[in-house]
């Protein structure tokens, strides 16, 4: 902060000396305040600062936090791109009675406390527990201290921080766990509440979208939030616009012109063998049997015999029209595979066992399936291996020919549609196959013919497992995968069936730690769902998926990346010496490689504000704004203001501009291209 207590006119504007001169007439007032009064100031002018350094062009962001152990909070902070250093920063996370917590004013006590259930501020409903209680002393706190955690039942206070004049400290009373997430959920979130600026943002992130959850939502709110929250695609469960709706069909229309203006792609989230409730009353005949013979109505999905030639037409006809009748960026072949995650020991969960199934396996192989489910044979596949296995293989079979045949509908009848299949991994856990019909290495093997990426979903026997677990499953499949690039991974952020600890769902930095590893380790992440992400995580989740490198250098940032990435940033820049149109004013958009970012005086006349494409190059020339970027679906830049004339690889683009509130969006077509967005007046 001291550094901006003394600027010098010549570095400040005109039209910020006013508000200069009130910041150093309250420096006079600073030293007769004191406790809460001196804490609610502080806050005040650090907004103040904040105002200034938007004005002018500044870093921002902080780098790192220091702490007396970095290989113990590497995890927490390395999980939203922030360093644990033992350098001295603005920030700092003092532990227990060490001398950084005592010389702030937290003194133990003599009184001990059992901790094995907090309650957190942000989220008093949460349950947090500990999976190893520890016994730690209750600590007296400095009267002007927020407290952001207490223990349960007797209310000691467990994590608290203090604003100081140049920062702030974060006190815990223990440390965070060997994988930063075990004791202490939301410490992030408290670093941040203390005035942490968290230095990068990504916008590649996608998420599942249901419409049952959000029925009353507001669609321009919701496409808005997901923006905000660095998603750039949104997959909506296409299954309850299936059928004519008047209302639902106005719902999804404005969903997604809504969408489109703030530069989200929405994707036709399909989950076949599930249609829809309609068409599940309508057609008695096409539904699926389990093995005991009845209909599968599993969990909520009503699975349809798609098997079945007359069925799966009058499927296709419903999902042509489907299609037709929105503006889709792409579409989403879901989870197209059979049941149960229990495999054949649960009968009254396994499919496909129509009638169709049977005879067509019988005519085969001379063996009708439903043998193997005899109450007799509980153990069939220890006694007749070689038949059962031979079973499991046509399942497998059956499930890539109805992916086939699904993607040579879509791609026929809608080219310009980008694909995507999710299927879950059956590598990490290779019961998959066996029990689910999923085969992996097949889908990957027609990927390119089909032109689609595959998103892998982790099966829920993992969820319990640990961040680390997306590193080894992208390993795995690097070996399978002609192109990486096609590879994708889903998340599944839910209450999880097994004994997790410190909570059921992934919320804090173990949320921020599973997306920050696993866009590491694949290009894109695609979450389930948007609904269950927690509402204290929203506002730091784009900072858990922007990725790179970076250090100060005087007034400027040195920043290394990989693939894009938004860097915080307030005011105008300079990148690599040149003017830079890729901003919204707090954050500056930077492609692949590596960058020097420095202050500017003025934003150039039009700017692109956000965009959702991996975007390679970027400059101004000749008056203009240029880029080049790839995507396998559509691509959608917000500009500032109304551009002269857009060109896609030198000829003027055919689509409207979009208008919201405060930008313009501009439609980009699929593929690799290079764009020119001329404005008047533009900076050289």
């Amino acid at each position: 902060m001291r550094a901006y207590l003394n600027p010098t006119l010549s570095t400040v504007s005109k039209r910020n000396a006013v508000m200069a001169g009130l910041l150093r007439a309250s420096t006079v007032r600073w030293v007769e305040m004191r406790g809460k009064a001196l804490s609610r100031l502080l806050l005040l002018c650090s907004g103040w600062l904040c105002l200034l350094g938007a004005a002018s062009g500044s870093p921002t962001a902080d780098l790192a936090v220091q702490v007396a152990h970095p290989q113990r909070w590497q995890p927490v902070l390395s999980s939203v791109g922030v360093r644990a250093t033992l350098e001295p920063a603005r920030f700092r996370i003092a532990v227990g009675d060490s001398r950084w917590a005592q010389e702030a004013g937290f003194q133990p006590t003599e009184e001990t406390v059992r901790v094995a259930g907090l309650v957190d501020e942000r989220d008093p409903q949460l349950e947090i527990v500990w999976k190893d209680p520890l016994q730690l002393p209750v600590y007296t706190l400095p009267s002007s201290a927020k407290v952001f955690v207490r223990e349960k039942w007797t209310g000691a206070p467990l994590v608290a921080g203090l604003t100081t004049r140049g920062g702030g400290l974060l006190w815990v009373a223990t440390d965070p766990g060997p994988r930063g997430y075990e004791r202490f959920p939301y410490l992030v979130h408290a670093l941040v509440d203390l005035g942490l600026v968290l230095p990068f943002r990504g916008a590649r992130t996608w998420a599942f979208f249901d419409y049952s959850y959000r029925t009353r939502a507001d669609p321009d709110y919701l496409a808005r939030r997901w923006r905000e929250a660095g998603i750039a695609a949104i997959h909506a469960a296409a299954w309850h616009f299936y059928d004519e709706s008047p209302e639902r069909k106005r719902y999804l229309t404005a969903l997604i012109a809504a969408c489109h203006r703030q530069g989200v792609l929405v994707y036709a989230w399909l989950e076949f063998p599930h249609v829809s409730e309609d068409f599940w009353r309508a057609n008695p005949a096409c539904r699926e049997k389990t093995a005991a013979l009845q209909d599968a109505h599993l969990d909520w999905r009503k699975l349809i015999n798609l098997a079945e030639p007359s069925c799966f037409q009058s499927v296709v006809g419903g999902l042509k029209k489907l299609l037709s009748d929105y503006d889709w960026d792409g579409v989403n072949l879901a989870e197209l595979y059979f049941e149960s995650l229990h495999g054949p020991s649960n009968p009254q969960r396994f499919t496909p066992m129509n009638g169709w199934v049977r005879a067509d396996y019988r005519a085969r192989s001379g063996i009708d399936p439903l043998r193997f489910f005899d109450s007799a044979s509980i153990h069939f596949h220890e006694r007749d291996r070689e038949r059962w296995k031979d079973f499991v293989d046509y399942r497998a079979r059956l499930a890539l020919r109805l992916h086939k045949q699904f993607l040579q509908v879509i791609r026929s009848a809608f080219p310009s549609l980008d694909l995507v299949v999710t299927q879950i991994d059956d590598r990490f856990d290779r019961r998959m196959r066996e029990f689910l019909g999923a085969d992996t290495s097949a889908l990957l093997s027609i990927a390119e013919q089909y032109d689609f990426r595959l998103v892998l979903e982790d099966p829920a026997t993992l969820w319990d497992r640990g961040p680390e677990r997306y590193v080894e499953i992208a390993r795995q499949y690097r070996r399978l995968a002609p192109d990486p690039e096609r590879l994708a991974i889903d998340i599944n952020i839910v209450e999880r069936y097994q004994t997790t600890y410190p909570t059921k769902k992934q919320v804090g930095t173990e949320l921020f730690q599973l997306v920050h590893l696993a866009g590491k380790a694949f290009p894109t992440v695609l979450l389930y769902f948007e609904q269950s992400i927690s509402r204290p995580d929203w506002d730091l989740l784009p900072h858990a998926s922007g990725r790179a490198h970076a250090r100060r250098e005087e007034n400027s940032l040195l920043v290394n990346c990989d693939r894009p990435v938004g860097v915080v940033w307030s005011g105008p820049a300079l990148v690599d010496g040149r003017p830079w149109p890729f901003t919204d004013g707090s954050t500056v958009w930077l492609p692949p490689g590596r960058h020097r970012i420095s202050p500017a005086t003025d934003f150039p006349s039009l700017r692109v504000l956000h965009m959702n494409t991996d975007w390679k190059w970027g400059r101004i020339e000749d008056r203009a704004l240029a880029f080049g970027y790839a995507s396998a679906g559509p691509a959608i830049v917000l500009l500032s203001g109304v551009p002269k004339q857009v060109t896609v690889d030198g000829e003027p683009i055919k689509g409207p501009l979009l208008k919201a509130r405060s930008h313009w969006a501009v439609m980009l077509p699929r593929g690799r291209h290079s764009v020119r967005i001329a404005a008047e007046g533009l900076l050289p």
